[in-house]
């Protein structure tokens, strides 16, 4: 209400100028094109537009059109659809107005916009179907679909055609609407039989330029009509039937057929006979045409029969035609086989004709049909031998082996001489028992099998495996390890066998160095009465492995003595001093040795051959060298883990022997120098300071006792007797002890190493323990010059001497 009312006070108040202008214009023009010179058509200025802020008012029809201020023109303004703007409308206009203002004036404006042919006839649906029946009648007449064409005027729809027009015309009327009717208009009858099926074309056609179609497929499907009647492929059948056929059984098959489809052509049959006994004997299958027996036919009885059958259609329509049976005198008797006893099995030892059954045998038939013959249908060691009239036995032919075949199926065939002959045939399995006639056969003709040596006892080795061609408890093999010796010890005690497996298993562990291979026997006895057996020879290989170390031949160690390998001064470049000797007890690649220096008084004078073990010099020999040479060689060998052991060689570098011998003299103490020497003397020194420390203190609490028990005698009245501790002499009166205990302190100038020595009380010679010697040496005490040498331990003599005089009491 607010909007109207300013429109009406603008009309009102605005200067009374009023104008209308129409323009025309095609659909589909470009965005931008010109409609039309407004403001020359107004008969304005240019600058009046833009003085007086010129616009379109319109409702509907801005979106189209717009208006160029500055040109004074109309211009369009986005795509004009004339279908989708009026759809079938006539005209198609758009209307708007023109406003100016200072002073307010507005103009009408109407656009036109005419058609052009951008539509093709159309058909909602692309296919129509038709279901017209065959007996349709000529001028039936069927509407068809209209196709619609968006354009107007000459560009709207013109005109429509089918193809082809045999048995169909086109009809087209105009209806009160001005819109055409088309109809489809049966000028010709149709067949099903020739074609059930016709495909037509419709095309629609505008009037435009250029004119422009569209199609639509009409597929028309001729239902049938019962026009044909069923027709037999023959007007007489024959056909030939054995007597005593079975019931079921097809004599003859006869056919009819009817150009109608469906139920107009579904062909029913039946046998059409009253007076005759047919329908009791044969019956005809009312959809196949199967004409089948029901009954018994006897050729005694009766020699053919004459079937009439006919053949309808649902429509009533018929045809009818005569099937002449002949019966056919045939051997219609099959030999008769019966068993008159049997086995179900038989040894395989069983001797030749042995008779496993008999069978007798009838043929109802005579003359040459009731003639019959009997054999037997496979190669197999059996025969067929007849006993008496119509009695066969059946009898073994060659040996059984029922290691080749365990059961046989017999088939029996008998056959009369009929034309054609008629045969029977019995089936019987014969099982042949089973009779230990095959000894245990091994896998191999010789078993090797290698394990390595330390084996842990009861270690499975291999397992021998032998097989029996027998059955059951024939064929059940147990494994005995047969009694034989092994250097002198039975062969049990190295290998046991398992009786049901076949696994040998190691008793003992086993040392290579001892053995290095053995062999035995293994029987295989099977379960049989009586039993069967076979030997094999079971060798066995023991595989070293690397459990000795190497053993030093040369030099030759021995406790307590040393000796020495002498090397002249004057000894040049490569001088053989000695050659170590080893050897290992193991074999291959264990045994291969090395040798390696590991320890060396002067490793720059001495080297080892790594596979000789040979000493030599690799320099000259100086006088500086030592006169004492120590050499410690390790002999390894190739195993895995490798495995050594080691010597030591003493070189005296000097030209004479005296020389060697004043160095050599306390030689033996540096051999056993080692390690563990430092503790002993250290425990030693422990133990002569406690007993050292433990006499003080004896000696001492005996004197204080002494002297307490004396005070106590001398203070009382009773007479004094003196106390003598076992082995106690008063020599010459001096009170002292009879004994000398001399402890004898000694300490190497070289090392941390260290001895001690310990001499027996009231000895005028010194006992000299010497840890690597196996006995004792007493050495005069006239000897200890040796000691003074620059190599001799520093001896420290301790002498502890205790008297107790009897007359000293105070």
């Amino acid at each position: 209400m607010k909007g109207k009312a300013l429109l009406w006070f603008v009309l009102v108040f605005v200067r009374s100028v009023t104008g209308q202008i129409s323009y025309m214009m095609p659909e589909e023009m470009q965005k931008g094109s010109l409609i039309g010179n407004i403001a020359q058509d107004l008969g304005l200025e240019t600058k009046r537009f833009i003085s007086g802020k010129a616009r379109i008012y319109t409702r509907d029809s801005g979106e189209f059109i717009e208006l160029n201020r500055d040109r004074g023109v109309l211009l369009v303004k986005d795509r004009i659809d004339r279908e989708a703007l009026c759809k079938q409308m006539m005209p198609c206009a758009l209307h708007f107005q023109i406003i100016l203002e200072n002073p307010m004036e507005f103009y009408t404006v109407t656009v036109q916009i005419t058609d052009i042919n951008d539509n093709a006839p159309n058909f909602e649906k692309e296919r129509i179907d038709f279901k017209i029946s065959e007996s349709a009648v000529i001028g039936a007449k069927f509407v068809l679909e209209r196709a619609v064409d968006l354009d107007v005027g000459i560009n709207d729809l013109h005109r429509y055609e089918l193809k082809p027009t045999d048995n169909f015309a086109l009809k087209v009327h105009n209806n009160a609407d001005q819109k055409k009717n088309v109809e489809m208009v049966l000028q010709k009858p149709l067949d099903r039989e020739k074609q059930d099926e016709i495909a037509l074309v419709l095309t629609a056609f505008d009037g435009g330029e250029p004119q422009m179609s569209g199609t639509m497929v009409i597929v028309i499907t001729v239902l049938d009509a019962n026009d044909n009647a069923p027709v037999f492929t023959q007007q007489i059948y024959k056909a030939t039937v054995i007597e005593n056929s079975s019931k079921g059984t097809v004599v003859a098959t006869v056919t009819a057929s009817d150009a109608d489809q469906g139920s107009n052509g579904r062909i029913t049959y039946s046998i059409t006979n009253t007076l005759d006994d047919v329908k009791k004997v044969f019956e005809i299958n009312k959809e196949t045409g199967e004409v089948t027996l029901m009954g018994n036919i006897d050729f005694e009885e009766s020699h053919d029969f004459q079937i009439n059958l006919r053949a309808s259609d649902d429509g009533g329509l018929t045809d009818s035609c005569k099937l002449i049976v002949d019966v056919q005198d045939v051997n219609d008797n099959i030999p008769e086989i019966n068993i008159m006893s049997k086995s179900n099995m038989i040894s395989e030892d069983a001797k030749l004709n042995t008779v496993v059954t008999m069978i007798n045998v009838e043929d109802k038939d005579t003359g040459n049909n009731g003639k019959v013959q009997c054999f037997l249908e496979n190669s197999i060691p059996f025969m067929l031998k007849p006993s008496s009239n119509s009695f066969y036995s059946l009898l073994t032919d060659s040996d059984l082996e029922r290691e080749i075949t365990s059961e046989y199926n017999i088939t029996v065939t008998c056959s009369d001489e009929g034309v054609p002959s008629l045969s029977s045939s019995v089936s019987l399995t014969l099982q042949i028992s089973d009779v230990n006639d095959n000894t245990p056969v091994f896998e191999r003709s010789l078993y090797e099998a290698y394990i390595v040596e330390n084996n842990t006892p009861g270690l499975s080795i291999f397992t021998v495996k032998a097989t029996d061609a027998d059955w059951n408890q024939n064929a059940r093999v147990s494994y005995i390890l047969e009694d034989s010796s092994v250097n002198g010890v039975p062969v049990s005690s190295y290998v046991s066998v398992s009786a049901d497996s076949g696994v040998i298993h190691a008793v003992r562990s086993f040392d290579y160095e001892q053995i290095k291979d053995f062999q035995f026997l293994v029987k295989a006895q099977d379960g049989g009465s009586p039993p069967l057996s076979s030997n094999v020879t079971v060798k066995i290989l023991i595989q070293d492995q690397n459990d000795n170390p190497p053993q030093v031949l040369y030099p030759v160690q021995i406790g307590g003595s040393v000796l020495a390998e002498m090397v002249p001064r004057s000894a040049d470049v490569g001088y053989l001093v000695t050659k170590v000797v080893a050897v290992d007890v193991d074999s291959g690649q264990n045994a291969w040795l090395s040798y390696k220096l590991q320890k060396s008084t002067d490793r720059a004078l001495f080297e080892v051959g790594l596979q000789n073990g040979e000493i030599r010099t690799i320099r000259q020999v100086t006088d500086k060298d030592a006169v004492k040479q120590r050499l410690t060689v390790i002999v390894e060998d190739n195993g895995q883990p490798s495995r050594s052991a080691t010597v030591i060689v003493n070189v005296a570098v000097a030209d004479s022997f005296p020389e060697v011998l004043s160095e050599f003299t306390d030689f033996t103490h540096d051999k056993e120098y080692n390690d563990n020497l430092t503790f002993y003397l250290v425990l030693a020194l422990a133990v002569v300071s406690f007993l050292f420390i433990t006499c003080l203190v004896v000696i001492i609490s005996v004197k204080i006792y002494r002297w307490r028990q004396s005070r106590i005698l001398y203070q009382s009245s009773l007479p004094v007797i003196p106390y003598y501790p076992p082995r106690y002499s008063d020599t010459l009166g001096t009170g002292t002890l009879p004994h000398v205990y001399n402890y004898e302190v000694c300490r190497t100038t070289d090392s941390r190493k260290s001895d001690c020595k310990f001499g027996r009380a009231g000895s005028q010679s010194i006992l000299i323990m010497d840890p690597s010697s196996t006995g004792t040496m007493q050495r005069i005490q006239n000897e200890r010059s040796i000691l003074d040498e620059p190599d001799s331990p520093i001896e420290v003599r301790i002498q502890l001497m205790a008297a107790v005089d009897q007359g000293v009491h105070n």
